[in-house]
């Protein structure tokens, strides 16, 4: 039986499309193996969205040449599509594929092992329309399925080289979208997590359905969904119509990941982002009216270039008033080909670490507050593993829909079921709980535990 590995760098899209390209092995009778193990075929599904994730590509495709230099070595990915000819000249590279005709691959395989030649499978990504369908029935990891809607982006941020790597924004068929949303509670996924290049800008390539619609059509149609995520969203996608959606919908989380990127006005024209700081803040105003207790995480970059100590401290009280519920904070790095990387006044590294170090400390904070108002609550919770840092503890990890993150009692066959949990402590990065009991679907009576 031939053998194939693989190694997914980068986003939750890249670990989708792995998924969809290791079901392709799979009917074709191939057997998964470890990265770390000798394997027939390794495949490298790369990251290009810094220089970092080139470098680090690169050291992978390089680590699968080494462990077996008879395999068929297959680079697709981000890094790939942007950089084919890097990638290509690095020695016992065979196949190169970019992010899209992914499912060629078993083809150019059986070619290369008939020629011996290597095959450069990138296209220019500009020129595609459509949305290239990748099923993904059910995934490695148990607990949460994501579901990839759409592909590519329209925005063209300075710092960004993604649509380049992906090309523009392309909508999934909303038919398959159900269709595979079912296939995925049936295999047992309470929670699914929509998932994109620009998640929440679904729709806006077509002429008569927009994301509003979509999140309408798995509620309503989806039989047996418990909770629906979105992995990402824009201030300028959260129409009312949207909040109207999220309003009648008990399936869809009181969680919403909204990237801020910067909360001054100055420097969110200079990374060409679509929005004041005050529209910002009157979606959130609007969104709060509706859904008082929503978690809002964000992402936010520090020390783009030009920022001053005052546009920071502008980002920094913006975030404080807003109350986001956990950040993501990134220092702003270099991306070889874009316009940002040419500004002038690029910022200092050590000044960008210690402006990271307050917003981190200030996300902590405002981290623990939004998770005190649950002390004492019962939550629903889907376990998803071990507590790592003392696996003998009988302790499990997993997410509430809003998004705190609970260690608490439970057992092996509880993961990927819903629980309902007491928080009976709040803190960060994790809240302690005590396991009430399991909601049962076959009846949806309440069993109490044993």
């Amino acid at each position: 039986m031939p053998t194939v590995a693989f190694h997914t760098l980068g986003c939750k899209v890249n670990h989708y499309e792995t998924e969809a390209i290791w079901q392709l092995f799979k009917q074709a009778g191939y057997e998964r193996k470890d990265f770390e193990n000798h394997a027939d075929v390794y495949v490298i599904n790369t990251c290009t969205v810094t220089n970092t994730g080139d470098k680090k590509s690169r050291q992978v495709i390089r680590r699968a040449v080494r462990r077996n230099p008879d395999a068929v070595v297959c680079v697709t990915g981000c890094y790939a599509q942007t950089s084919p000819a890097e990638v290509m000249a690095i020695p016992g590279v065979d196949i190169v594929i970019g992010t899209q005709d992914r499912g060629k691959i078993l083809e150019y395989i059986e070619q290369f092992k008939q020629q011996r030649q290597p095959i450069n499978g990138v296209r220019n990504i500009m020129k595609t329309r459509v949305y290239e369908e990748l099923d993904v029935p059910a995934f490695t990891d148990r607990t949460r399925a994501s579901l990839k809607i759409q592909e590519g982006c329209n925005n063209f941020c300075t710092f960004c080289i993604i649509p380049w790597a992906r090309g523009l924004m392309r909508s999934r068929d909303p038919k398959e979208v159900i269709r595979q949303a079912q296939q995925l509670v049936d295999a047992g996924y309470k929670e699914i997590v929509l998932t994109g290049i620009h998640t929440g800008g679904y729709g806006e390539d077509m002429k008569d359905y927009n994301f509003a619609m979509l999140l309408r059509d798995i509620d309503e149609q989806v039989k047996g969904l418990k909770r629906l995520r979105i992995s990402s969203i824009e201030a300028s996608q959260i129409t009312d119509e949207v909040i109207a959606v999220l309003k009648q919908s008990d399936k869809i989380v009181r969680h919403l990941h909204i990237p801020l990127q910067s909360g001054s006005n100055k420097v969110l024209k200079r990374m060409r982002r679509k929005y004041t700081t005050e529209f910002f803040a009157e979606r959130l105003a609007r969104l709060r009216e509706v859904f008082p207790d929503l978690a809002v995480t964000s992402d936010v970059i520090v020390g783009f270039p030009g920022e001053t100590e005052e546009e920071f401290m502008e980002t920094y009280e913006f975030i404080r008033e807003q109350r986001f519920s956990e950040l993501h904070v990134f220092p702003y790095s270099k991306r070889t080909g874009t316009p940002a990387a040419r500004m002038p006044d690029q910022v200092d590294e050590e000044i960008k670490n210690e402006r990271v170090h307050r917003l981190i400390a200030l996300s902590d904070q405002l981290a623990k507050e939004y998770a005190s108002k649950f002390e004492g609550q019962v939550l629903e919770v889907i376990p998803e593993e071990l507590y790592k840092e003392d696996p003998t503890s009988g302790l499990y990890v997993g997410y509430t829909d809003n998004y705190l993150k609970v260690k608490f009692p439970a057992t092996e066959e509880m993961v990927g079921q819903l629980v309902k949990v007491k928080i009976t402590k709040a803190g960060y990065p994790y809240n302690e709980g005590e396991f009430v009991r399991v909601i049962d679907d076959a009846h949806d009576t309440i069993r109490l535990s044993s």
